[in-house]
């Protein structure tokens, strides 16, 4: 049977800079059957140009959503209870040593690819890294996972993702997590997995991704109740849908068995009520008296 893959929540801003709204995501995570839960640690005069915040008022206004850096000792205590990885994505050079105290794993984000020095940091660390790979090429990955690996990163999962919010199924694009997989052969001592980071708020393209890619990580995007910052634009699941595929994409990985064409235990007994190969009837002949008392 093959391992299950890791369903890992992505609370983004949805928080609303709320500490019982933030402490709320893990519980839920947890009770949808999430493995991990996952935030992001940024400031605004850290993300942008200053050219960016000088003319734009939309970018301005993100600073509400920045995540207080004194939620993570609550955070990382709530998610430890609840038994689920927490996690965060550094995108400032600190915010990685902020992190490391309270995290399971790293998260880069798919626009911080190409900032080296942001890799070595996290590389630094020791931590598991996940990075998200959307708008990049394969050489352009290629090149990050080179200089994680030269900062001494072993363990290192790549999700494949398409930077747009949301995100059509038809553009999806699955099959670019075979490209990825094969660098694996490329990092021989490195454990290197792939996955899939959801926009597309799609059951199916997640039980795609799954069951004919072999994603074994699922990161999605998560909202309460749809009052979240980031609801709107329309990339975020809700819990209820997202416990459904959590289910089911388990219910049908237990399905795979083994592989042996073999009578299960259920069937066993049942094989005694075949049709015997001398008459037709049932049962084999030589149960006929035991079966019939």
């Amino acid at each position: 049977m093959r391992r299950f893959p890791k369903f890992i929540a992505e609370v983004s801003s949805n928080h609303s800079a709320d500490l019982s709204r933030a402490l709320e995501f893990i519980d839920r995570a947890a009770d949808i059957g999430c493995d991990g839960v996952k935030f992001q640690l940024f400031k605004i005069d850290e993300l942008f140009a200053p050219e960016i915040l000088a003319t734009s008022a939309a970018h301005r206004k993100r600073r509400a959503w920045e995540l207080p850096v004194s939620f993570l000792p609550d955070l990382a205590q709530r998610a430890q209870e609840r038994a689920i990885e927490f996690s965060c994505t550094p995108f400032y050079l600190e915010a990685v040593d902020i992190l490391e105290p309270y995290v399971d794993f790293l998260k880069i984000a798919s626009y911080e690819l190409s900032w080296p020095d942001l890799l070595r940091r996290c590389a630094a660390t020791r931590k598991p890294i996940v990075l998200s790979t959307g708008m990049a090429d394969l050489q352009e990955v290629r090149d990050a996972v080179r200089i994680l690996y030269d900062a001494d990163c072993r363990n290192l999962t790549l999700l494949h993702c398409v930077s747009g919010y949301p995100t059509t199924p038809g553009d999806a694009n699955l099959a670019a997590l075979t490209p990825l997989r094969s660098l694996a052969n490329e990092f021989e001592d490195m454990a290197l997995r792939v996955g899939w980071s959801d926009h597309t708020v799609e059951p199916g393209v997640i039980h795609r991704a799954v069951h004919r890619h072999g994603a074994e990580m699922i990161e999605f995007h998560i909202d309460l109740d749809g009052t979240g910052d980031e609801y709107a634009v329309g990339h975020c699941w809700t819990p209820e849908p997202m416990a459904n595929v959590i289910h089911d994409t388990r219910i049908a990985l237990r399905a795979d068995g083994e592989g042996l064409k073999a009578p299960t235990l259920y069937e066993r007994e049942e094989r005694q009520w075949r049709a015997d190969p001398i008459d037709g009837l049932r049962p084999l002949s030589q149960y006929r008296g035991t079966l019939a008392q």
